[in-house]
């Protein structure tokens, strides 16, 4: 559903609050599927609120923004959805370290796409976010 809204209407992007309302829904069914999802989230939000410098946003198109003086480190949708912008060296490295996924939309960018469904998962995207930390 999520890449079907995104690719047939995300232009709705663009109206003021519906965004946050599109990813309050995906978190409802989200934790009807996978009740554990909204809590790997919250666990990794408080792991990167405790990194020197780094807050944690809404972001502008649903979901939570995590950055680093005020640069995004990476955002998470409300469906357990990470992304991470890096460079296109840094994404090659790690899509053959990790089971990371081009960008939903922005494939041919430095942009990562990682699902977050188990515990593992919950660690992986903390080391991924540790990783565009730490090369800021």
């Amino acid at each position: 559903m999520f890449d079907w809204v995104v690719k047939n209407v995300g232009f709705l992007k663009h109206v003021p609050l519906l965004p946050h309302i599109f990813d309050s829904g995906l978190k409802v069914a989200t934790l009807l599927h996978n009740k554990n999802i909204p809590d790997y989230i919250d666990e990794i939000e408080s792991e990167v609120r405790t990194w020197p410098n780094t807050t944690v946003h809404a972001h502008k198109f649903g979901g939570i923004q995590f950055n680093n003086n005020n640069r995004e480190l990476g955002h998470i949708h409300g469906n357990g959805l990470l992304d991470i912008l890096l460079s296109r060296e840094q994404k090659a490295v790690l899509m053959k370290k990790y089971p990371v996924q081009d960008h939903h939309i922005f494939k041919n960018s430095g942009w990562i796409s990682f699902w977050i469904k188990t515990p593992q998962d919950r660690q992986t995207a903390i080391e991924l976010l540790r990783f565009a930390y730490t090369s800021k």
